[in-house]
């Protein structure tokens, strides 16, 4: 484990352009899974919250998922930055530079996109750890949506930089909206979590 998160992080300090904030954004989004699936099965078997159970059962499930997931898009968007850095050296003169420009930016945006829905519905299962999880992993939860927040900030500036770009502003504008609007809810949720899990925490 230690390699493979030495091997990322040496790659992401790098002067290579991947990865970067897209896929940094993902792992962020992937540790807030894995933190709320640590927090599942300490929580599982446990005859304190046995009326939870196959909520718990649940939730080990889904982030199971969410994390595969979310780790092939840290792959994915290494992949589809490729064809935007090549759009970017054709000659200006050259006549279909701004249609493989444009297929490039949809591409490059599609990711991040993506890993904002993902990330979106880790939210849920954090709210659901907060009321249902083991107390004594409430620590965990807090941090679990401090990273999904980070996570949903870190993959919008993402969509945002591509989109701005784009020659088409109708579905520039398209893609603004679904972004800022789970944006924003998720954060919302994200943050009222984290602050409440804060105050209980530090209450003398």
């Amino acid at each position: 484990m230690k390699n493979t998160i030495n091997g990322f992080l040496d790659e992401l300090s790098s002067q290579a352009p991947t990865p970067g904030g897209g896929g940094a954004s993902a792992l962020i989004g992937a540790v807030s899974a894995a933190l709320c699936s640590m927090v599942a099965n300490l929580t599982s078997g446990k005859k304190k919250y046995a009326e939870y159970q196959d909520d718990i059962d649940k939730v080990i499930e889904k982030t199971k998922i969410s994390i595969g997931k979310l780790l092939h898009l840290i792959e994915k968007d290494g992949q589809v930055f490729a064809p935007l850095a090549e759009a970017y050296r054709i000659p200006k003169d050259q006549p279909d530079r701004d249609k493989i420009l444009e297929e490039a930016l949809i591409g490059a945006c599609s990711v991040p996109l993506d890993i904002i829905r993902e990330v979106s519905g880790i939210v849920g299962i954090i709210e659901e750890l907060q009321s249902k999880g083991s107390r004594m992993a409430l620590s965990d939860v807090g941090v679990a949506a401090s990273a999904c927040r980070s996570a949903l900030e870190g993959a919008a500036m993402n969509v945002y930089i591509n989109t701005k770009l784009m020659k088409d502003r109708e579905y520039a504008a398209k893609i603004n909206a679904e972004t800022t609007s789970l944006l924003e809810q998720s954060c919302s949720r994200c943050e009222k979590v984290y602050l409440e899990i804060l105050n209980e925490l530090r209450c003398v």
